[in-house]
């Protein structure tokens, strides 16, 4: 999977307009395997209550199964499960989705498949949950702006309750930019529309992507890169008569500028 990944990863960076059409293939029985031993032990349960180690009790044919599945086009994730845990800071809740284990791993392989793509995509202004790149980076940059650039104004913004209102229209209409890929698209629409068991309950999902999910983070990245990251730079940048820079880690962002806008 790694050498077909490398493949991909050169073309979507010489070519920032191609749509990859074919990709579901890579939801192979070996890529799975794969995938599954990457996933950590120990974590909490999903819906099913299956454990790494007890899915793998049956490894070969829990595989096979999954791959029939998935070329079959019959593969529908399980509901996601949600717990809540303290928000830091605030008293307030933060609603986190636990998966069950089959589906991190068709979900690990999707964020495999997608990083390939995008990180050939996104601005440099990028920080979370991307490779190499963490929140002390973001720091030292953010530092660098203020310390030895001129800076007149800073906003220090976060998107209220990013995580639960995802739009999924525009998110799928993104994503087609770069996936031409039906199997591929239908399999994220399915994790996108699985819905949640919320004490015994089962509550359809339209808009948002579980905080804590194996895939919202890639898919959170893609969405913001469109709304939030390419508008800077394309409209409110160029709206500045001074400079402007922001830098976001996940749905947390600091935009800087000199006073002098239009």
């Amino acid at each position: 999977m790694e050498t077909k990944l490398t493949r991909i990863t050169e073309l979507a960076k010489t070519n920032h307009d191609m749509a990859f059409t074919s990709l579901a293939h890579l939801l192979n029985k070996d890529n799975l395997k794969q995938c599954h031993h990457e996933l950590p032990s120990g974590k909490a349960t999903g819906v099913n209550g299956v454990t790494k180690e007890e899915y793998e009790s049956e490894l070969e044919e829990n595989i096979q199964s999954l791959v029939e599945r998935l070329r079959k086009k019959t593969y529908r994730p399980v509901p996601v499960k949600r717990t809540y845990i303290n928000k830091p800071g605030s008293k307030k809740k933060r609603p986190l989705g636990i998966q069950d284990h089959e589906d991190k791993i068709v979900q690990r392989a999707l964020v495999k498949i997608l990083n390939a793509i995008y990180e050939n995509d996104f601005l440099g202004n990028s920080f979370g949950f991307r490779s190499n790149r963490n929140c002390h980076d973001a720091l030292k940059i953010l530092n660098l702006y203020i310390e030895d650039r001129f800076t007149n104004y800073i906003v220090d913004a976060d998107i209220k309750g990013f995580f639960d209102n995802v739009d999924h229209e525009w998110l799928m209409k993104f994503l087609n930019r770069r996936i031409g890929d039906p199997s591929l698209l239908r399999i994220i629409a399915r994790f996108l529309k699985g819905g949640y068991m919320e004490e015994g309950k089962y509550f359809d999902s339209d808009k948002g992507t579980p905080q804590g999910g194996v895939i919202s983070p890639i898919l959170a990245n893609v969405y913001l890169h469109y709304v939030l990251d390419l508008w800077f730079e394309k409209v409110v940048r160029k709206q500045c008569k001074g400079q402007a820079y922001m830098v976001r880690y996940a749905d947390d962002c600091v935009p800087r500028k000199q006073p002098k806008c239009a």
